[in-house]
Formats: C-alpha cells, sequence, structure tokens
C-alpha cells in the first residue's frame, strides 16, 4: 500500500507533493512551489515572483509554501501583500494552497473570504480552539511527526474530521507509514480507510 505525503522535502519521495526550492528545477511528480514568508525578496520581488510563475507546470499540484510568519524578517504588510498574490495566483490557475503559518492564524483566517481554491494548513501543532477556528473557516489540517508523542495534538487530530485530514513528514526524517499506523489507530480505523479517505480529501481539494 502506498501512503501520500502530503508535504515533504525528499525527491526521492514520488508518492506525495515535494516542496520546490528556490532555483531547482520541476521535478516530473507532484509538487508545490510558492513565495515562503521568510523568503520574501523585497529588492528582487519581481525576479522572485516570475520564477515562481515560471516553475508552474503541469506537474504542479499547489502553490505553497506561503502564508505568515511572526518571526519573518519581512514587514507584515510585504508579508499580507505577498500572500494575498499567491491566493489570487491559485484563483486563477486552479490549484489549492500550502499555507505556513507562525503565530498568526487569525489573519490567516482573515485572508479565507480571498481564496476560491482550498487552503490546507501544513505541519499543524497547534491546541483544539485554533483548529476549531480553522476547521469552522473550512481549513484542511496537515499534521506531521508532532502526533506521534504530542498527547494535546493526538487528542485535537482525534477531534478532526477525516475528510479535513493530511499527513506528511516536512522536512523530518521518519516513515511516512508510521504517521499512517498511528492516526488509524488514534481514529479506530483501518490503514485502508484512512487511505482510502485521504485519497479522496486529494481528489477533492485537487477539483477545488
Amino acid at each position: 500500500m502506498e501512503f501520500f505525503n502530503f508535504h515533504h522535502h525528499n525527491k526521492q519521495t514520488a508518492h506525495g507533493i515535494y516542496n520546490l526550492e528556490a532555483g531547482e528545477t520541476p521535478p516530473d511528480f507532484p509538487y508545490s512551489v510558492g513565495i515562503h514568508p521568510k523568503t520574501i525578496d523585497t529588492d528582487q520581488f519581481e525576479n522572485q515572483w516570475s520564477r515562481l510563475c515560471a516553475n508552474i507546470t503541469d506537474h504542479c499540484f499547489a502553490i505553497g509554501e506561503c502564508g505568515l510568519d511572526s518571526f519573518a524578517e519581512t514587514d507584515q504588510k510585504i508579508q499580507d501583500e505577498v500572500f494575498l498574490k499567491q491566493i489570487r495566483l491559485a484563483n486563477e490557475i486552479k490549484k489549492p494552497l500550502i499555507i505556513h503559518c507562525v503565530r498568526k492564524f487569525y489573519e490567516v483566517i482573515s485572508f479565507k473570504k480571498y481564496a476560491e481554491q482550498p487552503m490546507v494548513i501544513h505541519g499543524f501543532n497547534k491546541k483544539d480552539s485554533i483548529a476549531a477556528d480553522l476547521l469552522k473557516n473550512n481549513f484542511y489540517l496537515s499534521f506531521g511527526k508532532a502526533v506521534l508523542y504530542n498527547l494535546s495534538l493526538q487528542n485535537t487530530l482525534k477531534i478532526t474530521p477525516l475528510d479535513k485530514i493530511f499527513l506528511e513528514t516536512d522536512n523530518d526524517d521518519f516513515r511516512i507509514e508510521e504517521l499512517y499506523g498511528k492516526v488509524a489507530e488514534l481514529k479506530g480505523i483501518s490503514l485502508e480507510e484512512l487511505n482510502k479517505q485521504i485519497t479522496e480529501n486529494l481528489e477533492t481539494i485537487k477539483n477545488g
């Protein structure tokens, strides 16, 4: 059984969505491409934007990582502008968005009204109340390695509907199968059921 890795940085993993780094050639398997809030180049933004657009091929699954980060050096107003520009690009090319968010969840929620395509918070590891607010606003949540050991996050995952879940390794070194096994256990379902649901979720976001 193959397990889809929603967000990863390993080019050896073809069954998932590879996070394309700046300067890389797009691969011939699913990937995402975006301008991370920590890599916004205000001096060369037009060139940065042109490179992003040039890297959107038939294998591009999503726009991202993009979003807001309270620790990024880039001014918040500029982060907002770049995030909104990527949301509008996703609307135009009909691709979902993979969202990077650090201590800016309610600000990210405020941008949802501009999005015509699904928005997925990657690497979600926050408390129940934030998850509830995101879910209420129709976000998807992608969970990573922390689910294997974080009891509070395990409880959050239990209350997250199956049709709003994705699983990822991000850049952590572990096997995605471990995560699928733990989530199936927490949800009280079989690996086959979990895998089938995540495949259905992928089709849902792919079709907008």
